[in-house]
């Protein structure tokens, strides 16, 4: 009873304490209904301080002088602007392409401004080269912006020094084997040692794959650790009776991978460094050219040789490591193209001449020519009826961006049909420099072939490309620029 009475009371004292909270808590005010509305936030605020009337008066003054501004260009004189260029020395009778970066219209139509040729970020490896300094300089004068990569192995800052005051011009010293990272819309690799003193001088350079680099690495690594292992625990089972012995082994080991590693380097340009150009294409998403070259062909038994034709390449001869380099190249250039859908072009180079081509690079014609202007006997090696066919660099350059800015991915030849032997080469040469100039035979160097001649009815067709400059006017351009710079090699001597 006392208990139930005792329960009774607290409930009654906790009534009366809430009743007073209650009183004293000022009555809460219901949450005000918002309503929604009735247009969107981004409408509303067109609307609001006449934003809408600004923007249409913005269009219609815009519009305006889009429409009026070709009748005013047309009202003030302009300076002339040149029909065309060709980006080289002159050459008498040579037909020259016009600029694609002055825009076509003149004079009638109203045309927006700004209507032409976007203007590419192009990446040349191997730029400061033969070649390579010419692509630059086409593509310089077309408006585009280059970034050059170059180790100078076998390019020259000299072939592009002009260069260097130029906003669009930027100059990388990177060799290719090694990754790097740019944001660029094409990619021209050209960079390799193409003359037989250059790639014979460091063959593997000019031919180890990627793979088999990262497991020799390991392989020479895991083989040191592996004599430390030996030593520390059974080394007199083994026949390592002290750490002199155990030392030795890893010095023998060591010695032996750096020699490799120092050979390797001629099919590394080849493949890793088409590799890690390809890689940056993918990342990237840029367009890939890889200039290949008619020795993919070997010693061939198709005349003239076609795109279609496989070859005829021996395999372990002196000059596979560039052979078999640029067709690994190709290999790798179209597995890119169809797994991982890579923009490739592939161009196949026969013989190209010209200004900026190495003086003693072991090619005929340079050689011939340096050989003339020095007065000694050019040398001729066989019996000189070997053939070959020889283009000016300013049409290969042509053919390269018809190539890289088209939409066929090849491979194509890009060659001049003209044959000659290298007896009527020596003649020419002799015509151009020196009547009295003499021939010397020597004995034929290996796995020379005896004839080539590029077919380029396929890239008349689809590129619309053809070589322009005979030998005979694209010689003595070059004549000039060998004999100044034999000049100066001499005065620098003392001579």
């Amino acid at each position: 009873m006392k208990l139930h009475t005792q329960s009774s009371m607290n409930h009654r004292r906790d009534e009366e304490t809430t009743m007073s909270i209650s009183q004293n808590t000022p009555p809460s005010s219901p949450k005000t209904f918002k309503h929604p509305r009735s247009l969107p936030r981004s409408i509303n605020y067109l609307l609001k301080e006449q934003r809408l009337l600004f923007i249409l008066v913005g269009i219609l003054i815009g519009s305006t002088f889009f429409i009026l501004q070709p009748s005013l260009s047309l009202l003030t004189p302009s300076s002339p602007i040149p029909q065309s260029y060709h980006g080289f020395d002159s050459v008498p009778g040579v037909i020259t392409h016009t600029s694609t970066v002055t825009t076509q219209y003149r004079g009638a139509g109203r045309v927006p401004v700004g209507i032409g040729r976007k203007r590419m970020r192009v990446v040349v490896t191997g730029g400061a080269g033969f070649v390579g300094s010419h692509l630059v300089d086409k593509l310089i004068k077309r408006g585009d912006d280059v970034i050059v990569i170059d180790n100078f192995f076998t390019g020259r800052k000299e072939n592009v020094m002009h260069h260097f005051g130029d906003h669009r011009f930027e100059l990388i010293r990177h060799d290719v084997v090694e990754p790097i990272l740019l944001e660029v819309d094409q990619i021209y690799h050209l960079a390799c040692p193409a003359s037989p003193v250059h790639y014979k001088y460091n063959p593997v350079k000019t031919i180890i794959s990627f793979v088999y680099i990262n497991i020799w690495i390991v392989f020479r690594y895991s083989l040191c650790i592996k004599a430390c292992f030996l030593f520390l625990c059974d080394g007199g089972v083994h026949g390592f009776t002290g750490i002199s012995d155990c030392l030795r082994c890893i010095f023998m080991f060591s010695f032996y991978f750096d020699v490799l590693d120092i050979l390797n380097s001629d099919y590394k340009t080849n493949v890793m460094g088409t590799l890690n150009m390809l890689g940056l294409a993918k990342r990237i998403g840029a367009r890939f050219l890889l200039t290949s070259t008619s020795e993919v062909y070997g010693d061939p038994l198709e005349h003239p040789q076609k795109e279609t034709y496989w070859g005829n390449v021996n395999p372990i001869g002196v000059r596979s490591c560039y052979d078999e380099g640029k067709r690994t190249a190709e290999t790798l250039t179209m597995d890119y193209h169809r797994g991982a859908d890579v923009e490739v072009r592939i161009a196949r180079i026969f013989n190209t001449y010209g200004p900026r081509m190495c003086l003693d690079d072991g090619r005929v014609v340079s050689n011939f020519v340096a050989q003339a202007i020095r007065k000694q006997p050019m040398t001729v090696y066989g019996d000189g009826k070997q053939t070959r066919s020889f283009q000016y660099v300013s049409d290969l350059v042509d053919g390269l961006m018809a190539l890289m800015d088209g939409e066929h991915i090849g491979p194509f030849n890009l060659g001049n049909p003209g044959e000659f032997t290298m007896l009527e080469l020596a003649e020419v040469v002799k015509e151009v420099i020196d009547p009295s100039a003499t021939i010397e035979f020597r004995a034929n160097t290996a796995d020379d072939p005896h004839k080539r001649k590029p077919d380029i009815s396929r890239a008349k067709e689809l590129l619309n490309w053809e070589p322009k400059v005979p030998l005979r006017d694209g010689l003595p351009l070059m004549v000039n620029d060998f004999r100044n710079r034999i000049l100066n090699e001499d005065e620098g001597k003392g001579n």
